[in-house]
C-alpha cells in the first residue's frame, strides 16, 4: 500500500556527511529537523540487515530509493536492457521490503533514436515492469527522472507520456536537470509554476499529491548537466521554486542533491516555512 503525504517533506540525497552510517543518521536528521533521505543505491541494490533494522526502525522519517546509474532501457544490447530492467525491479523491491514511499532512476539514452522511438519503448517496459510487480504485489511509486544532459530521455514531456499510459508511473522532476538541460531556462517563478501547471494538467492533482522531486545547485553547458554544485556557488534560484511549490500545495518529497546535502537541504526547509 502507497504511502500517502500530507506536507512537502525535505530530504537528503543519501544520510548527512556528519553520520557514520544508517546507525546514527536519522538521529542527525532528527537534530537538523529534516524530515528523511534518499537511499542510494546508485551503485547496486544491496544492504546489510544491520542497514535494513536501521532504517526499519526509523521514526517519522520518509524515505525514497535512487536506482543505480547502470540503467538503460534503451540499450542497444537485450541483455544490457534486461539487467537494467531488473535493477528498476529490484530498487522497487527494496522500496517494498524498507517501506519507501517512491523510487526513481534515470531511464535511458537516445542512442541516436528518435524521441517518439524511445518513448514508446519506455511506455511498453515500464508496463512489463509494472505487471512484474502486480505479480509480486508491490505498490510503489516507480519514477524515471528527468534528466540534465540532452543525449539522455526523459524530458517532462517524454515522461508524463509514460506516466499517461503506464499504472503506479509518475516523473520525478529533477528541477536542476531542468534548468541545466534547458541552458539556464527553467529558474524563475513563473517557469517553476508552469512546470507544476504541466504535471497537473497531464496527470492530475494525483501528481502534485504524491510528488517526487529533486533539486541542487548546478553547473552546466550548451550540453546540458556538467556536476553538482552549492546553492551559493550556482545561479539556481531557488527561492522562487519553493514558492511555487507552497502556491501548488506540493506534497512528497523533494530531495536535495547539493554536495553539502543537510545544509542546503536545512536552506530549503527553513526558507519554505517562512512562505
Amino acid at each position: 500500500m502507497k504511502i500517502i503525504p500530507d506536507k512537502l517533506n525535505f530530504l537528503t540525497a543519501g544520510i548527512p556527511s556528519i553520520s557514520k552510517d544508517y546507525s546514527d543518521a536519522f538521529l542527525k536528521l532528527d537534530e537538523l529537523s529534516l524530515d528523511g533521505l534518499e537511499v542510494e543505491f546508485v551503485h547496486g541494490v544491496r544492504y546489510s540487515e544491520k542497514t535494513r533494522d536501521c532504517i526499519l526502525n526509523r521514526k517519522n522519517k520518509l524515505i525514497t530509493h535512487h536506482g543505480p546509474y547502470y540503467i538503460n532501457l534503451n540499450a542497444k544490447e537485450k541483455d544490457k536492457i534486461e539487467a537494467s530492467t531488473k535493477r528498476v525491479l529490484d530498487t522497487c523491491r527494496a522500496a517494498h521490503d524498507l517501506g519507501a514511499y517512491s523510487i526513481t532512476y534515470h531511464a535511458a539514452f537516445y542512442l541516436g533514436d528518435e524521441s517518439s522511438v524511445v518513448t514508446k519503448k519506455m511506455i511498453e517496459l515500464h508496463n512489463s515492469i509494472n505487471e512484474t510487480l502486480k505479480e509480486e504485489n508491490i505498490d510503489v511509486w516507480f519514477r524515471p527522472e528527468t534528466t540534465g544532459k540532452r543525449s539522455q530521455w526523459g524530458t517532462l514531456e517524454e515522461i508524463i507520456e509514460v506516466a499517461k499510459n503506464v499504472p503506479n508511473v509518475l516523473p520525478c522532476i529533477d528541477f536542476a536537470h531542468i534548468h541545466a538541460r534547458s541552458n539556464g531556462k527553467y529558474n524563475t517563478y513563473d517557469e517553476f509554476s508552469n512546470i507544476l501547471e504541466t504535471l497537473a494538467n497531464a496527470l492530475g492533482q494525483e501528481a502534485l499529491d504524491n510528488f517526487h522531486g529533486h533539486v541542487a545547485g548546478i553547473e552546466y553547458s550548451d550540453k546540458g548537466e556538467k556536476k553538482h554544485l552549492i546553492f551559493e556557488e550556482s545561479d539556481f534560484n531557488y527561492k522562487d521554486l519553493l514558492k511555487a511549490l507552497k502556491k501548488f500545495n506540493v506534497k512528497g518529497a523533494l530531495v536535495c542533491e547539493s554536495p553539502n546535502i543537510e545544509v542546503d537541504t536545512k536552506i530549503l526547509k527553513e526558507y519554505y516555512e517562512t512562505l
